[in-house]
């Protein structure tokens, strides 16, 4: 594999993860992608179902396995990449097999508290069947809120700007930190 880098920045809706992802792939040293998830599910454009609905587990499935083999893609190529989306530990297997190939990945899950994750979400655009309803970003904070094995990949953001939350991210990514095997 080429000598690129694939970073996952996660966390829930409102948590900063396209701002921060911009911020980094923008002031990247190297050359660099934002690769934003949600574009991936606006490409369905018969059959797609609001991916934080039970009954979208295949969905869900493709598409990650869509957005895995895009930036493998770009990471053979020598870029940085920087896939920012809600991206749990329950979507990390393909992932996980990209690093057991060889290819350096990290993972942060930026985690701002509960009140702050609610009040950011809220402030956006709202569709009628939004994953920015409040039970929905409530829900996926709460998903979030305890990684189990990968609890040590969460950065507080709490109180944080983005710029101070990419700053943060990336000394840790500098000093190889967030690294999954």
């Amino acid at each position: 594999m080429g000598n690129g880098v694939l970073i996952l920045i996660s966390g829930p809706c409102g948590s900063g993860k396209t701002t921060v992802s911009r911020l980094l792939a923008d002031g990247s040293r190297l050359p660099s992608v934002h690769m934003h998830t949600d574009d991936f599910y606006e490409y369905i454009r018969k059959g797609y179902i609001p991916p934080w609905r039970e009954d979208s587990g295949d969905q869900n499935e493709t598409v990650m396995n869509a957005i895995c083999a895009c930036a493998r893609e770009y990471v053979q190529g020598g870029y940085m990449v920087y896939v920012d989306g809600v991206i749990g530990p329950w979507f990390l297997a393909p992932w996980r097999a990209l690093a057991k190939r060889g290819l350096d990945l990290r993972y942060i899950v930026l985690r701002p508290d509960k009140g702050e994750t609610m009040a950011r979400a809220a402030e956006r655009e709202q569709r009628e069947e939004s994953s920015l309803q409040p039970e929905n970003v409530a829900f996926m904070w709460d998903m979030f809120a305890d990684l189990e094995e990968y609890e040590h990949h969460a950065v507080n953001t709490a109180g944080q700007s983005p710029y101070e939350t990419a700053a943060l991210v990336s000394r840790a990514l500098d000093a190889g930190l967030y690294r999954i095997l």
